[in-house]
């Protein structure tokens, strides 16, 4: 009977030791990371001052904001279905990348890639994600990174798919109220094979002509190889010469992604150039191209395994407050590894501290 007292005792204590150190753990403040200084807090607040002129600009002449669909309003949030959208999207996903601290996270991957004052940075983007774009931008102005930019305006549900309001009509709003002023090396439709593919007939036309209107390049190249030689050509024109330092990929684009399926196991944020697989030139995009030829690749598509991966909230309503900057990241590998270490180290003490005492007190 007293064996089981104090089994039952030892059990007991273990748990109630378990519960302490456990509790110590969770209301530890989190240590810091990269990206959560002045740089990535200069980004967040930069995003945060974009996302309000958007806001002010369809306030006054439109679109009108929905508060049903952009709760945060915070004007980068498009329509379901329009004549310019080319497939399905998630709304959830939209609204977590127009948060000012995925510019902040941004930062850390610039970081990561070695892309600093100075650098030129190649940016392929789909209006599906305008958030993505604008933190990409904001990440760059803070960390003195020169865009090259080569958008495709057809989007995604939710994405910049409305016709009066589509990347375009942002970057106008931003560069009048004087928060950026980053003008694209190219256009594109976007769409099925980037020419279109998905659109209305009206919604192409729409396109055709707000892009010709601009006087800027316009991709419409169908076959891959000579499509992505076309935008790796005018992304070093734009680069004057100077060298590449890393290529962010915004979205699933035809030309971008390329045709291969290993792109699909691309890891959303950072990646190296030899972690990337080059697949043969008939299937390989602008990501791919790039690899290739050594430059790394920040790559923003799946969106919940990227805020996974860089510790930003899903779908967060109210929107964060931009002074903490970048995002609030996961402990890294080897941090977690620590305190769970320490975290086991402690319970196991604790036992054996038990066990010494039930031995005493029983015997």
């Amino acid at each position: 009977m007293k064996s089981r007292r104090t089994r039952a005792g030892v059990l007991a204590g273990l748990g109630l030791w378990s519960l302490a150190f456990g509790a110590f753990f969770y209301f530890l403040p989190p240590l810091p990371a990269p990206g959560t200084d002045e740089e990535a807090r200069r980004a967040a607040a930069l995003m945060a001052r974009a996302i309000a002129a958007l806001r002010e600009c369809r306030e006054s002449s439109g679109p009108p904001i929905d508060p049903l669909s952009d709760i945060n309003r915070t004007g980068l949030i498009g329509r379901e279905d329009t004549s310019i959208t080319t497939s399905p999207g998630r709304l959830e996903a939209k609204r977590t990348t127009a948060n000012p601290l995925v510019a902040g996270a941004l930062v850390r991957m610039f970081r990561e890639a070695g892309a600093g004052r100075g650098d030129v940075a190649a940016v392929g983007a789909s209006g599906s994600f305008p958030g993505l774009i604008l933190a990409t931008l904001c990440a760059a102005a803070a960390r003195g990174i020169e865009p090259r930019l080569i958008v495709s305006l057809g989007a995604s549900r939710w994405g910049a798919n409305d016709p009066g309001w589509t990347w375009l009509e942002m970057s106008d709003c931003l560069r009048r109220a004087g928060v950026l002023d980053v003008e694209s090396a190219a256009l594109s439709l976007g769409g099925g094979r980037d020419g279109g593919g998905g659109l209305s007939e009206s919604g192409r036309v729409l396109l055709e002509k707000k892009i010709e209107e601009t006087g800027l390049p316009f991709i419409q190249e169908p076959d891959l190889p000579k499509n992505v030689a076309e935008r790796i050509a005018l992304f070093e024109q734009s680069a004057g010469g100077r060298p590449i330092r890393v290529f962010v990929n915004i979205g699933g684009s035809f030309a971008d992604m390329g045709t291969d399926g290993e792109v699909l196991k691309l890891r959303p944020g950072f990646n190296r150039a030899e972690e990337i697989f080059v697949p043969p030139p008939d299937r390989r995009g602008v990501v791919q191209e790039m690899a290739r030829r050594g430059i790394p690749v920040i790559h923003l598509l799946f969106v919940q395994g990227l805020a996974e991966r860089y510790g930003l909230p899903w779908d967060p309503v109210p929107l964060p407050g931009a002074e903490d900057g970048g995002s609030r990241p996961a402990l890294s590998p080897p941090a977690g590894i620590a305190l769970l270490s320490l975290y086991l180290a402690g319970v196991v003490f604790g036992l054996f501290r038990i066990a010494r005492l039930s031995r005493r007190f029983g015997d």
